[in-house]
């Protein structure tokens, strides 16, 4: 008998896990989530928001939506940290090589990370949504990193119990 479930391929697998990532974001504009990968192995994970141990924009409030500063403009008003950089720093604190990964994230990445991407040697990004800022194209081609835009995995969880 046939199975009524599909199983997701890697990508959709490793971009559905983004945004149960995400869900512990805690800005108030974007829930962003994103996942390094390597070898079919999740080597660190990361959300947005404020820096650990500090207050967060759940509890102080949006910067950005009090001066009603557009997404993609002003990156340094924002109190929190995007989460590709978190992913990064996370493989860093646990001594977690990523040159050669994956990173599979929620959003597009703007041209801060996308820099930070690069000079991390990841090879690939796997994304659904486009970011207002649409600079990181130009950085990414220049250096070799691929980027793949899938459409919206099914966000729900598939199982036979």
């Amino acid at each position: 008998m046939v199975s009524p479930i599909k199983r997701p391929d890697w990508d959709e697998y490793f971009l559905k896990l983004t945004f149960l990532v995400a869900e512990r974001s805690t800005c108030r504009r974007h829930h962003v989530g994103a996942v390094i990968v390597k070898d079919k192995h999740i080597l660190a994970t990361g959300y947005n928001g404020a820096p650990s141990g500090c207050k967060d924009c759940l509890e102080l409030g949006c910067l950005r939506e009090e001066l009603n500063i557009p997404s993609g403009q002003r990156h340094e008003v924002c109190r929190g940290v995007h989460a590709e950089q978190n992913a990064i720093i996370q493989a860093a604190i646990h001594n977690v090589n990523i040159a050669g990964a994956t990173m599979y994230c929620t959003h597009s990445p703007c041209i801060i990370c996308a820099k930070m991407i690069v000079n991390a040697k990841i090879k690939r990004f796997v994304t659904y949504k486009d970011y207002a800022d649409e600079s990181f194209k130009k950085l990414f081609l220049e250096a070799g990193v691929e980027f793949v835009q899938l459409p919206l995995p099914k966000l729900e969880i598939s199982l036979l119990l």
